[in-house]
Order: C-alpha cells, then sequence, then structure tokens
C-alpha cells in the first residue's frame, strides 16, 4: 500500500500538476488540504480509479482522502471541534479542516491544522483548541482502529532540526512550546512520526515560501506530517518527501509526502 499527503494550495489552480503526480506516483490512498473550493473536480480523479472523501464549503481551507481502494465510513470534521470568529464576522463557525474515512482497514484523516497566525493571537488559541479536539477524535478511533494515520499540514515543526535556521523563526508560531507538546500528545496516544527521506539535501522539509528563492536555497520546514499508529508505522518500508513536485510551473509551496507499507 502506498499512502501520502499533499496541500496542494487550491485543487483547482493545481489540477493538471495533480492528476499527473497520481499517473506519476500512484499512491493507493492521498490525503489532501487547503483545496480552496467547495466543488471538487470528481470526474478528473475519478477517471483514474480513485473514490474521494471531501469537507470543503468555499475558497478557503478544504481537506480531501483520495482512494483507489474503497472508502467508508466517511466522517467530516472533528470531535467536540471548536469554531473560530473572525473578526468582520458576527458568529464563531467550525472550518472544514479535517476528514475521516476507512480505506483498506486503514482509517485515514486528512487534517489541515490551523495556521494561528501570531504568538497570543485568537487564530494562535484556536489552534491549540482544535489540536485538542484532534486528539479526542484520534483517541477515540483509536479504539476501534488498530491500523490509523493521520495526514497532513500540521502548521507545527516538531523539532528545531525541522526549520532552516531556528534562529529565524524565535517568537513564531509552528514552532513554540505549547504547539509541540500538542503534537507530543498526539504521539502519547501511541502515535508514530513517520519520517520521510529527503530526495535532496540532508533535510526533508516539506514546505517553502514562494519568497526570495527560498525553495531552490532550502530553506524550508517539515510541517507535513504522517502520523502513523505503531501497527501501522511497523510495515512502513519506504517514506520519502516528492520534492520534483515543488518544481517547475505554478507548484503548490508544498511538496507530497509518500510512505510505503506493506498490505
Amino acid at each position: 500500500m502506498r499512502i501520502a499527503t499533499w496541500n496542494v494550495n487550491s485543487v483547482v489552480a493545481r489540477l493538471p500538476r495533480l492528476v499527473e503526480w497520481l499517473q506519476i506516483a500512484e499512491p493507493d490512498v492521498l490525503c489532501l488540504q487547503e483545496l480552496k473550493t467547495g466543488d471538487f473536480p470528481l470526474d478528473e480523479v475519478s477517471d483514474l480509479g480513485y473514490e474521494v472523501a471531501t469537507h470543503a464549503s468555499g475558497r478557503w481551507n478544504g481537506v480531501a482522502i483520495l482512494s483507489r481502494i474503497g472508502i467508508e465510513d466517511e466522517h467530516p470534521g472533528l470531535l467536540d471541534e471548536p469554531g473560530f470568529q473572525p473578526e468582520d464576522a458576527m458568529l464563531e463557525a467550525t472550518e472544514t479542516r479535517a476528514v475521516g474515512a476507512t480505506c483498506g482497514g486503514v482509517r485515514f484523516w486528512s487534517v489541515y491544522v490551523p495556521n494561528g497566525r501570531e504568538v497570543g493571537h485568537a487564530h494562535y488559541l484556536y489552534k491549540l483548541r482544535w489540536l485538542a479536539a484532534l486528539r479526542t477524535t484520534l483517541a477515540a478511533d483509536l479504539e476501534s482502529h488498530e491500523r490509523l494515520a493521520v495526514l497532513g499540514d500540521f502548521n507545527i515543526a516538531p523539532s528545531d532540526a525541522d526549520v532552516w535556521d531556528p534562529s529565524a523563526f524565535v517568537g513564531s508560531t509552528h514552532v513554540t512550546d505549547p504547539e509541540r507538546a500538542a503534537l507530543a500528545e498526539l504521539r502519547a496516544l501511541g502515535l508514530v512520526d513517520v519520517v520521510p527521506r529527503a530526495m535532496k539535501y540532508d533535510t526533508p522539509y516539506t514546505y517553502w515560501d514562494y519568497r526570495a528563492g527560498m525553495f531552490h536555497k532550502n530553506m524550508g520546514m517539515r510541517i507535513d506530517l504522517v502520523y502513523a499508529s505503531a501497527p501501522l508505522a511497523a510495515a512502513v518500508t519506504g517514506a520519502y518527501v516528492d520534492r520534483d513536485a515543488r518544481k517547475g510551473k505554478s507548484p503548490s509551496d508544498h511538496a507530497p509526502v509518500v510512505v510505503d507499507l506493506t498490505p
């Protein structure tokens, strides 16, 4: 089984690249984030043999699970999921950031963790509440699913080794102790961080900002993660960051993470 995760940064804008990548990489299950549309291009991926579970509503956020080994027990959203109230909104609302489904006997979650914006910002506090709801959801699923994986854009670098220059991130989100503690609480459930190998350089970064040639300078971060239950992690035979998918015309600012497992 081959599984993967990719923050595609607009599935409509990146559709030709997505279709080409599916044909090349041939994942059995692909978790997508930041769809930025409520109208997923089902025909294009169904032609390649994929079923789709989505949770998306418009131009922001949005997640999906693509599977060519079946989809069962779809679940949009988290248990007790918190909402967020933007400054220009009257009410708090939940966002389309998580979808779960069972594919080939494995429970999958595709997640797009809130960015947090700035330390102390309302969105940062929302991020921590959202991560707590994710832990609650995964803990419940682990009671009935021995083989489970949560994949996606976590917007957190697990350690200083996962950013190109720790000093450049002092005081910023993505690297703070509370965020990393939330990841540690996921691992405390028995989940294993499946760290991919880098296809170039010695660091498996998954995200590079569009600005100032950061990709070509390899000034990146590892924030797209694959957390697997221990039985599933034991079946991993290889994992890599597909850096080539970050190259070329109009790429996403993230690269896919691909994991191979024994059946």
